[in-house]
Formats: C-alpha cells, sequence, structure tokens
C-alpha cells in the first residue's frame, strides 16, 4: 500500500503493524493461565478488560491479589481501586503483595472508580511510555452510580438499576479505548444477585454492569464454590481452605468456555498446582488408567496426590516434558 495514503488517515494503519500479544499476568493459577491464554505460564491478557464474578467467598478478591501479585514481580505498574473498603492490607501482605508498590484508591461512586482508574493511566504515561499498567476494580457491585449517592434519601426505585447500567456503559466506552492504547490489564471484580420467581432456567444474574459489561469484556470468568462441599478441613475438623472451579464464559485471546479447578488455603493463597492434572490429560500430555497416570512418551506412573511433590523434585525422573510447561 502507498505510503502517502496511510499519512493522510487518521486512527488507521497496516493489520500486519499491529502488535497482536501485549503481554499477559499470571493468575497464580496453571489451570487457570491454561483455559484463559491457551498456556500454563500466561495468564490474562495486558490490553483488555477481564472479569471474575461470583457468589460471596468464591476467591474472586483473591485472584486479582495474586495477579497483582505477579503484575508487582514484573515490574509493572500496580492498582487496586477499592469500592468496597474492605481490602485486607496484612492477608495481601501474606500474599505476597508489597504495599509500597500499589496504589490504592477509595472512590466512592461508580464514576469515580472509572474516572481515577483514567487519571491514574494517564499520568503515568507522562512519564513512562511503554510498562505495563495492571489495575484491579474491587467490586463494580458494590459502586453505587453518582444519581444513587446524591438522593437525599435511602428509599430506591425501579430506575436505578437502569441507571446504573446506562452509567456503568457510557463509562466503559471512555475507559475501553484506553486499554491497549496504553497497556493496561484491567480487572473487574463483580458479584451474582437470583432474579425473583424464576422457575426454569438460571436465576443468576449480574449485580452490576447490565449487557453492556459483557460487551466489552475480553475474558469473562465465574468463580464457583459450594459452601459445604467445597471446603477443606484439616485433621480437627476446622476449615483451613476452600476449593472450586473456574469456568470460561467469554474468551477474545483463547478457546472459551473451558474450566478449571481451584484451591485456595487461608494461611497460603492459591495451590499454583491445583487442577493442572485435568488440563494435563486434555492435552493429552498424561493418559489416565484408573488411579494411574503415566507421562505421555515415558513410563512414568503416577497418582494423583504424588503429583506435584514429583514434579517440583527435580531429582525425579520422567517429568522433565512436563517441567518445561510450567518454567519448572
Amino acid at each position: 500500500m502507498d505510503n502517502a495514503v496511510l499519512k493522510r488517515l487518521k486512527n488507521a494503519g497496516l493489520l500486519s503493524e499491529q502488535v497482536p500479544d501485549m503481554g499477559f499476568v499470571s493468575t497464580g493459577s496453571y489451570a487457570l493461565n491454561k483455559i484463559i491464554s491457551g498456556d500454563f505460564t500466561k495468564g490474562i491478557p495486558v490490553g483488555m478488560i477481564t472479569q471474575f464474578h461470583g457468589e460471596a467467598s468464591t476467591a474472586k478478591t483473591v485472584f486479582a491479589t495474586h495477579i497483582l501479585k505477579e503484575a508487582q514481580a514484573k515490574d509493572y505498574y500496580t492498582m487496586l481501586v477499592d469500592s468496597e473498603n474492605a481490602y485486607n492490607p496484612e492477608f495481601a501482605t501474606h500474599l505476597g503483595i508489597d504495599p509500597k508498590k500499589l496504589i490504592y484508591s477509595t472512590p466512592e461512586t461508580l464514576e469515580e472508580c472509572f474516572q481515577v482508574i483514567e487519571d491514574t493511566i494517564l499520568a503515568i504515561r507522562e512519564t513512562d511510555k511503554d510498562t505495563p499498567i495492571v489495575v484491579a476494580y474491587d467490586s463494580i457491585a458494590v459502586s453505587p452510580s453518582k444519581v444513587e449517592y446524591e438522593a437525599e434519601n435511602y428509599e430506591g426505585n425501579n430506575m436505578q438499576g437502569a441507571i446504573r447500567a446506562k452509567s456503568t456503559g457510557a463509562c466503559l466506552r471512555k475507559i475501553n479505548p484506553l486499554m491497549r492504547k496504553h497497556k493496561v490489564a484491567l480487572v473487574i471484580i463483580n458479584q451474582i444477585r437470583n432474579k425473583v420467581g424464576v422457575m426454569y432456567g438460571s436465576p443468576d444474574t449480574m449485580a452490576a454492569g447490565g449487557k453492556s459489561l459483557e460487551y466489552y469484556l475480553g475474558v469473562n470468568l465465574k468463580c464457583i464454590s459450594n459452601k459445604t462441599s467445597d471446603l477443606i478441613k484439616n485433621e480437627h475438623k476446622n476449615v483451613i481452605g476452600i476449593q472450586g472451579k473456574v469456568r470460561n464464559t467469554k474468551n477474545k485471546c483463547s478457546i472459551p468456555f473451558r474450566e478449571c479447578e481451584f484451591e485456595l488455603m487461608w494461611d497460603e493463597g492459591l495451590n499454583p498446582y491445583a487442577g493442572i492434572l485435568k488440563q494435563l490429560e486434555a492435552e493429552a500430555l498424561v493418559s489416565r488408567s484408573g488411579a494411574w497416570y503415566t507421562v505421555e512418551g515415558t513410563e512414568k506412573k503416577f497418582q494423583s496426590k504424588e503429583f506435584q511433590d514429583l514434579l517440583l523434585d527435580h531429582q525425579e525422573e520422567g517429568f522433565e516434558p512436563l517441567r518445561k510447561f510450567f518454567g519448572l
């Protein structure tokens, strides 16, 4: 194509000159990285919006915290927009967050949350044009619209949800173009509500954002954990963690509609190796016969309870083909 034509065009160029991969940030879970990016060591995409949604106590905030931790390990800029005013600095530090490298803000309204995100991005880009920025917004579900916040009383009306959804759409239309332009990964935490009177199909609905949020997402992840059967207990029957699944319901950077298992221990955070055996089996990297697994291309056999220790023991032969997938 004639370069003279391109010079006359504004906001246009050749597709071949675009950067399809702006980088990824690990979630702290190899299995989740795999179902998001197609690679065990990548994770959420820079340049897109990723949402974690689910019921209470399904590890949504923990996933966001691990993403911020992994971003700090890469020397990326990190920011937390805490509209819930419930973030635990001690727990975050225990999981590996450096509070001296985390920009922290507690805006009061939905519009202010998006405004502070935009202002922070532009302020960083005044001095640093290239280093990726990772922002976690926890959570959009509890942020009132400006109209709700400025109301004189606590009486709701039937239009509040529509007004909030409309405000979210306007904010997303403005913030979305900044993602790729400024190398930003935005992680939004959302909650699930139940529709009243639903007899057939799922009663689940997003607590905030309306339909517009789903359209702007690059990756949409649903966190699922049963409050009874998925509790992890020690020998004294004290609850020490939870397990569950993450279901990928939208994905613009890899194959959608896949799911993986996760395991969260209160004193350690996410187990990075939870759920990877099923992913390895799906990729035909291991095969299973009853309770025994075999590493493909070798005669190495093992059981699931042994896998993590054998994988991390570099003296153990037969696992070399697998270790390369995790950078071990």
